[in-house]
């Protein structure tokens, strides 16, 4: 259908959008987006990125699943996004309900509304985006068509129970691969008159399709799981995760919508790969994005000149979890630096290993765009980066930062994480120690007549380590807030001491929201009574230290009889049922604790290429895996 797109079809008027901070958040109308006649589809599904405009524009798989959706001629995708506090106090004051950008229809309207779970600390946005919508926010309460079908995917679904009371169904693996089969099962069901509660049950059946109602959790007087059961024999057990086998040949969007306004990642953005070789045990997308498979140089090419025709972009970034491990690399810089001179845009590469990053490499986009280079060590010492089997060693951080040096780069950021297993004061002292040497390495690498006035600059920044479900990790401790806050001491005491202290600049994590990540990330089904009342308090954009009370959090998880210290703070029994095992990621149970008895021994797993460690990732038979017929290495 062919609109026009007059001031008066947007939600929102001329005088309540200039009052807000960012009108653009709410007006669609983009480069790229897609708009059809809501009467000539047959299934309006809305995408729901739960935080604010700027950063859910910068996810790609939305921008994935959106193209791949409307690419069909049936279905209607949508997005919307977490308004900001002036919005969100406009549409509750002027009682208007939450709408989508592309059609501007309030999004209860919609057939199904789809979350992107990308980070615990957005939980609280969920049940603000159903509120505003006007959506009851527990799903046993909707009861019947009159509602979207709420769904969730994305890397915290592999533990979905702390938001599972809020959901319908979640997708476990992969959008490009059953999507198609649940939108046609979903008619048809429409069409014949079935219940909601027949449909729900018949998704089951659908690979990777977990229906959280069907499923029922009991429990120890201690609180651990006792058992998980399932509401009938024709109710899966288990839900296996789905994922794509044919990379080169998954849809791509090659139109992404272009945002109006800056987001956290303006650029064009070119997917090489997927999963990783690696196997650093404390990395949960490491292990949930298994096999390593990669895309076809040639293919990519042709991407990235499509991408930069449509989009207007002055900067493409290759997106992956190890750029550095694409076997292709060199080939597809050489194409894009002579693609990129031609049109004057930028390459960004992130994920780069500093063992692998060579100075060929370097040479090749520094005449393009220089900016600070990040490196992360994770750890302070050998012995720590064996135990999280990081598979760097000092050697190579200065080989690779001599190499930096040598290429003209001056700006280093380095990424550490506190309170790692069995990590001690000698460890976290490390990390002035690496940043030190690194400064005593630029200066004598670069002669004083070649710096231009420039100095080195280091910018050490530590996280807090977060136990992850389908890690080797996750039946480790994690840290107190305490704990957390004394080793953070201990790392500026020790940067401070430093010589050349005044080069390096110490940053770190907020620690109550660390501390309530972990809470979350391994949390059961009581949680959403945690959460709920959480949000009630006036708990939204946790994520965003300005709106973030840790007090309000504390008083919630009181309130409910629950505790940090049995969430986070305890080591779990090799044996203890997961309040998410009746989830499948791919990886074995077996693999995971091998790894973990592994680490406690400080002992170093090689990589998916040097030897397979049978993790199960092969059952996919797909990449890198044995039996795999790995195109990408032959």
């Amino acid at each position: 259908m062919k609109e026009n797109d007059t001031e008066e079809q947007l939600r929102l008027s001329d005088e309540q959008l200039l009052v807000l901070e960012k009108p653009e958040r709410y007006i669609g109308r983009e480069v790229n987006s897609v708009r059809k006649n809501r009467d000539e589809v047959k299934l309006r599904f809305c995408f729901c990125f739960p935080d604010v405009y700027e950063i859910g524009m910068s996810h790609l798989g939305i921008q994935i699943l959106y193209g791949l959706f409307n690419s069909w001629t049936d279905i209607w995708c949508e997005r919307v996004y977490s308004p900001w506090m002036d919005a969100d106090a406009m549409l509750r004051r002027e009682q208007i309900p939450l709408f989508a950008l592309e059609s501007q229809d309030p999004v209860r309207d919609f057939d199904f509304l789809g979350f992107t779970l990308q980070y615990e600390l957005c939980y609280t946005n969920i049940l603000q985006v159903l509120d505003l919508s006007e959506i009851p926010l527990m799903a046993a309460q909707r009861t019947d068509w009159s509602m979207p079908i709420v769904i969730g995917g994305g890397p915290c679904t592999y533990n979905p129970e702390p938001i599972a009371d809020f959901f319908d169904l979640f997708y476990i693996g992969e959008g490009e691969t059953q999507y198609r089969r649940l939108f046609d099962l979903y008619i048809e069901y429409r069409v014949r008159g079935a219940s909601r509660t027949e449909f729900l049950r018949a998704c089951a059946q659908i690979p990777g399709i977990y229906v959280p109602s069907l499923y029922e959790i009991d429990y120890h007087a201690d609180g651990t799981v006792a058992a998980i059961r399932t509401a009938g024999e024709d109710v899966p057990s288990v839900v296996h995760r789905d994922v794509v086998t044919d990379l080169t040949n998954a849809y791509y969007p090659l139109k992404p919508v272009v945002p109006f306004i800056r987001t956290a990642q303006d650029r064009a953005v070119l997917e090489i790969l997927r999963g990783c070789i690696r196997g650093c045990r404390f990395c949960q997308a490491g292990d949930i994005y298994r096999p390593f498979r990669e895309r076809d140089v040639e293919q990519l090419k042709k991407y990235a000149v499509e991408l930069l025709r449509n989009t207007g972009y002055e900067e493409i970034s290759l997106s992956s979890l190890s750029s550095s491990d694409y076997s292709s690399l060199n080939e597809l810089l050489d194409f894009l630096i002579r693609e990129c001179d031609r049109q004057k845009v930028n390459i960004s590469l992130p994920s780069l290993r500093i063992d692998a990053f060579s100075l060929d490499v370097m040479g090749k986009v520094q005449d393009i765009k220089k900016s600070s280079l990040t490196f992360a060590p994770e750890a302070g010492s050998q012995r720590l980066r064996d135990v999280i089997n990081k598979g760097l060693t000092t050697e190579d951080i200065l080989n690779g930062a001599r190499q930096a040096f040598l290429g003209g780069w001056n700006r280093v950021k380095l990424y550490f994480m506190l309170g790692l297993p069995t990590d001690t004061e000698e460890d976290i002292r490390g990390i002035a120690g690496i940043a030190e040497m690194l400064t005593e390495l630029y200066f004598d690498t670069v002669p004083k007549e070649e710096r231009h006035g420039r100095t080195i600059e280091i910018v050490a920044s530590t996280s807090f380590f977060v136990p992850k479900p389908f890690t080797p990790f996750q039946w480790a401790a994690m840290n107190t807030k305490t704990q957390f806050m004394d080793k953070t001491h201990i790392t500026r005491e020790a940067i401070v001491a430093q010589h050349n202290q005044k080069h390096i600049r110490y940053n770190w994590h907020e620690v109550d929201a660390s501390v309530l990540e972990g809470v979350l990330a391994r949390g059961d089904r009581r949680l959403s009574g945690v959460i709920l009342r959480a949000y009630r308090a006036g708990c939204i954009f946790d994520a965003w230290s300005e709106s973030f009370y840790p007090e309000r959090w504390q008083a919630a998880m009181d309130a409910e009889g629950l505790s940090a210290d049995f969430y986070a703070h305890r080591e779990r029994p090799e044996d203890e049922i997961f309040p998410w095992d009746m989830l499948d990621a791919g990886v074995s149970r077996g693999f995971l604790l091998r790894e973990w008895q592994r680490a406690r021994r400080g002992e170093v797993t090689p990589n998916c290429r040097q030897a397979c460690q049978g993790c199960g990732a092969a059952r996919f038979g797909t990449g890198i895996c044995p039996g795999a017929g790995r195109k990408e290495e032959s």
